[in-house]
């Protein structure tokens, strides 16, 4: 067995705070020797299962859209492995929302030339019935009002209409700016500007109200368009952000930043592009939707909680990997541990898998309207949601006083892990990027655990290339000791962990922040599905 180190700097840190911080003899006394610690660490290291459940849940099952054939397997399989480590699991029904397959889908270049395109339809788009749908390209031309708009409107039926800028260059910026002349990398960067910035008048001159445009959709379909053609591109080599159609009668479909430009530009020069599209895929109705929930009951406080919390959904372009399959997986390998390690602790231990995240956390949101009590016996939640990376963030959330509490546990943490953890104290509460912010509106406990980067917000949030390949397992590896350790510290801490918030603190755009407030879960999809 490995002897860990402790952590210098978490020490220091929880020794600083524990000055002001309230604290008793019996919480100082915590051993630093506990045996459960050197056992976390042997179980997160050396008997880790992180890549046989990664491998079976996003190779095997994949995305996991809300409402969808794919989270329903993954919540299965979830339970199953939660039971078959000894711990208690169900789901728990929050509400419907409007169900959708995937089929097959391809879509090809078939005039001037032939080429296989790299794209697919949108999450809610209805398919084709399986039969190939042609039709030529157009795009909005110059417009200046919405009478320019009705002009256009009259040209497009039978035709693919494309609504996304189409990008100068699908290279990086940082490319431009490392090889590039300097004129030849400004050009560059005032060409993008100005073409976002036509794009975008030329979508405000039609009259639409709606900041997505979903009123404009409406409007292609309405006015017999073959459907809608889009194209989200982050600004990183292969990568497209997919997310969910607007319209329920006629396709939508994505195409890759290349493929996009490709067709535009054969349509801009007049040389008459025609795309097919084939593609099945059903609309399964108003459908019940759930979360996950396991538990391991407490022996001495069992109305008191300590939670893993991570959303299940994603989108599903890609595997959803780092959003949120390395959440997921870190909260159920965290599990797996403390089951193995901890089989009794003080204080019920509960992991949440939340659906519904992506709407707008529906799942996290509805189980705090559901569970009162738990939110009552908080004792921490902490919440993982920014991709693969260690671990190297941790905030108080604006409470002035738990800054004791996260130090103390910390100080626990072995070096290796802990010696990259920034604590932030006090800290602002969050304000609804992920699903901690479900139970920081109360007022509870609820920490986020901010991970490094490897390229998250560029590459692999929300696109195609979101994939078990991009996971790092020694990170995750990592990131199970600490998770599992701040787990059993909080556990066993005397104290309950103080709610005294911030009063005074800085929010958006300079003005005076003030605490998030709840708001309510939708339990059921908007009318028609749209969003």
């Amino acid at each position: 067995m490995r002897n860990i180190r402790r952590s210098a700097p978490a020490f220091l840190a929880a020794t600083w705070l524990l000055v002001w911080a309230p604290h008793s003899t019996e919480a100082q006394r915590l051993a630093t020797d506990d045996p459960i610690l050197q056992r976390i660490w042997d179980e997160a290291m050396n008997n880790s299962e992180l890549e046989s459940l990664a491998q079976a849940l996003l190779d095997s099952i994949g995305p996991r859209l809300t409402a969808s054939p794919g989270i329903e397997a993954a919540q299965d399989w979830a339970i199953g492995r939660l039971r078959s480590w000894g711990v208690e699991a169900r789901t728990e029904q929050y509400g419907t929302w409007e169900g959708w397959d995937r089929g097959p889908s391809h879509v090809d270049l078939m005039e001037p030339r032939v080429r296989s395109l790299e794209g697919r339809i949108l999450a809610w788009s209805p398919g084709t019935g399986g039969r190939p749908v042609e039709g030529g390209v157009t795009y909005p031309p110059e417009i200046r009002s919405p009478a320019d708009w009705q002009s256009f409107l009259g040209t497009v039926a039978g035709k693919w209409v494309m609504l996304s800028v189409p990008q100068p260059t699908c290279r990086a910026n940082e490319q431009w700016a490392e090889f590039a002349t300097r004129g030849s990398a400004q050009r560059m960067v005032d060409a993008r500007t100005e073409a976002q910035e036509a794009w975008n008048g030329n979508l405000e001159a039609t009259g639409s109200q709606d900041r997505r445009r979903r009123d404009l959709h409406a409007q292609l379909e309405q006015a017999g368009a073959a459907g809608v053609i889009t194209s989200q591109w982050p600004g990183s080599f292969g990568t497209t952000r997919v997310f969910d159609a607007y319209n329920r009668e006629t396709p939508t479909f994505e195409l890759s930043c290349e493929d996009y430009g490709l067709v535009y530009r054969l349509a801009a020069n007049g040389q008459n592009p025609v795309l097919r599209l084939t593609a099945e895929a059903e609309n399964r109705g108003e459908i019940p939707v759930f979360n996950v929930i396991g538990e391991i009951p407490g022996t001495d406080l069992p109305n008191e909680y300590v939670m893993l919390s991570a959303h299940f959904d994603s989108w599903e372009g890609g595997s959803g990997a780092t959003d949120n399959g390395s959440g997921s997986l870190l909260m159920l390998e965290t599990m797996r541990i403390l089951r193995a390690v901890y089989p009794n602790p003080r204080r019920t231990i509960l992991i949440g898998l939340w659906s519904g995240e992506e709407q707008g956390l529906n799942g996290s949101r509805a189980f705090t309207e559901d569970h009162p009590e738990v939110i009552e016996g908080l004792q921490a939640l902490f919440n993982q949601d920014n991709g693969t990376g260690r671990i190297v963030n941790l905030g108080a959330q604006g409470f002035t006083q738990a800054g004791g509490s996260l130090a103390r546990w910390l100080s626990q943490v072995p070096a290796e892990v802990a010696g990259q953890v920034s604590l932030n104290v006090p800290g602002n509460p969050g304000g609804g990027g992920s699903d901690y912010a479900s139970f920081l509106c109360y007022g509870a406990p609820a920490f986020n655990l901010g991970a490094l980067s490897w390229d998250y917000s560029s590459h692999t949030w929300h696109t195609h290339r979101d994939t078990y390949d991009k996971l790092i397992f020694d990170d995750l590896k990592n990131n199970a000791v600490l998770t599992a350790t701040l787990v059993y510290m909080a556990s066993e801490d005397p104290e309950r962990v103080s709610r005294e918030r911030r009063t005074v603190f800085t929010g958006r755009g300079g003005r005076p922040g003030e605490w998030p407030t709840c708001s309510p879960a939708n339990r059921s999809s908007p009318n028609s599905g749209r969003r």
